[in-house]
């Protein structure tokens, strides 16, 4: 098990949720440990549940107030490592490949990160899609997969002011996080690339889990177009006051 972490703590973070915290940092070794955590939740508690949400170092816990209250919803939790297995210290997950068009004409930011990184665009795609991925979280919109660690020297933070639309697709960085937008939407990550995958769509939900190694492949405009891809530039338009 991994045992390097000391147990969470419980903290009620509205009428009906409590926060399960591991560690405020964001930590790969941390991730079976949650997984686990999460899946014990569900075997014990799941008739309970409103949602289960896991994020890179907490689990928020969503439960019905009209048949559970608070107390025993800590005291249920407790118990929860008396009934955990032994836990790999590596995270259990699909590997997913998806493929990215990094240039300018859909990653508006990709240069200006470059001269920033002191580097070019060629070596920040080749950085970008030299690291594996590990799908932290789920959220903000439907699909949308939380990964890291970005390479710290391509890492750079979100944009001062969020665009108010950010096209579906969209590669995206977010100082240690790289991210796929699913769909249309506002957004303030320095966008990159492009990537023609789907990542929600309403039968198979989204693509992603928590816990999948995400690996991204530079393709060129061809072979991103040949997988159903949109090359229409990105437009900026104006992001709110």
């Amino acid at each position: 098990m991994v045992d390097r972490f000391p147990r969470p703590r419980l903290l009620p973070a509205a009428e009906d949720a409590v926060l399960i915290e591991f560690s405020p940092s964001i930590d790969p070794a941390l991730a079976p440990l949650i997984a686990a955590w999460s899946e014990a939740i569900h075997n014990n508690l799941g008739h309970w549940l409103t949602d289960l949400v896991p994020s890179y170092g907490s689990i928020t816990v969503y439960y019905d107030p009209s048949r559970i209250d608070f107390r025993l919803i800590i005291s249920r939790l407790n118990r929860i490592p008396e009934s955990l297995c032994e836990v790999s210290g590596q995270p259990e997950g699909r590997i997913i490949e998806l493929p990215v068009w990094y240039h300018p004409s859909v990653g508006p930011d990709l240069n200006t990160l470059a001269d920033a990184c002191g580097l070019d665009p060629v070596q920040v795609a080749a950085v970008h899609s030299g690291t594996g991925y590990q799908v932290y979280a789920l959220g903000f919109s439907p699909g949308f997969a939380f990964m890291g660690q970005v390479d710290p020297t391509i890492a750079t933070p979100r944009l001062e002011r969020p665009r108010t639309r950010v096209p579906a697709g969209s590669v995206g960085i977010a100082n240690r996080q790289t991210a796929v937008y699913p769909s249309v939407s506002p957004g303030g990550w320095q966008l990159i690339g492009r990537c023609p995958t789907s990542l929600f769509d309403e039968e198979s939900l989204a693509l992603l889990r928590v816990g999948d190694q995400v690996r991204f492949r530079s393709v060129g405009r061809k072979e991103f177009m040949d997988l159903g891809g949109d090359d229409t530039p990105f437009e900026e338009r104006g992001a709110p006051a």
